[in-house]
């Protein structure tokens, strides 16, 4: 079969697939980067199929998943007629209640549930609707930036095992098969509050609460803090912080960047800087979630 009838057979097969379409094959090689390539019923002259290595079952090892040789049965996830390609899930057919029910999540939605584990990396939320994981504690999990607005240490200073939570959806992760959620979704952003008050060039009381090697950081209110650089100590050179300030030192300090998007505030303790313009305006967008292993 020359390159141009092999390209019409192709683009007519994939013309029959649909998403939500399940698919059986064979899988014929197997990548670290592209995952399971399947070579689908039907169309037996090449792979066609492809399982990336996020659509593997939750909670199973890649070499259990897939090897060559196997037959599989998956969903289509994707019909790419540009690479010739069927993208399919196999953590869709083997958890298909938990696939079902990540599909019909809605950005924006709150769901509840209880705190089922507390990890360092983020929390698990056991969820009142929906079925239950195959590996982890919970369906619901809240990344360690989605617990609160505010600074602090642990996760445990913002909720404990057994408490009752509800949260803000914010997407599915296929890849490990769970409904992302924000909890600090659910209040007012104080920053968004300070930022309606404060403009650039403001003189603000504050605490020093912690220095690194680039600065000190100011709470000038409660629950925001601001970073004072190196450069903006002192009007001569410093070379470390404390030799200016230390924690717990009451300051009066110069507002110069106040960041709605990125919630950035920048001050200066050297009374001489000028103040710099914001970020151009834009939408407020909750920060996408990291993934985990």
């Amino acid at each position: 079969m020359d390159e141009a009838s092999d390209a019409q057979a192709v683009r007519s097969f994939l013309s029959t697939v649909q998403v939500g379409d399940r698919c059986g094959g064979v899988v014929t090689a197997l990548t670290p980067s592209r995952g399971a390539a399947v070579t689908l019923d039907g169309f037996p002259a090449r792979p066609l199929g492809s399982v990336g290595p996020s659509e593997m079952p939750w909670g199973r090892s890649r070499s259990e998943a897939a090897e060559i040789g196997r037959r599989i049965t998956a969903e289509v996830i994707a019909v790419d007629l540009d690479e010739g390609l069927v993208r399919l899930s196999t953590a869709a057919t083997e958890n298909p209640e938990l696939w079902t029910f990540l599909k019909r999540l809605v950005r924006g939605e709150v769901l509840s549930g209880t705190v089922a584990a507390i990890e360092s990396f983020g929390v698990f939320v056991a969820l009142d609707e929906g079925p239950g994981h195959p590996v982890f504690p919970g369906v619901g999990f809240i990344t360690i930036p989605e617990l609160t607005w505010r600074p602090f240490g642990a996760a445990t200073d913002i909720v404990r095992v057994g408490e009752r939570v509800s949260c803000e959806f914010l997407q599915s992760d296929t890849w490990n098969g769970e409904a992302r959620l924000s909890l600090r979704a659910m209040r007012p952003d104080p920053f968004q509050a300070f930022a309606d008050r404060v403009s650039p060039g403001q003189a603000l009381h504050g605490t020093v609460t912690r220095l690194v090697p680039f600065g000190a950081f100011v709470e000038v209110a409660d629950g925001i803090e601001g970073l004072v650089h190196l450069d903006e100590l002192a009007p001569t050179p410093v070379r470390r912080p404390e030799d200016v300030v230390r924690a717990g030192d009451e300051v009066t300090a110069v507002a110069i960047v106040v960041d709605r998007v990125r919630r950035r505030l920048a001050l200066s303790l050297t009374g001489t800087a000028e103040p710099q313009q914001e970020a151009p305006a834009g939408p407020y967008r909750v920060p996408g979630p990291a993934k985990h292993s």
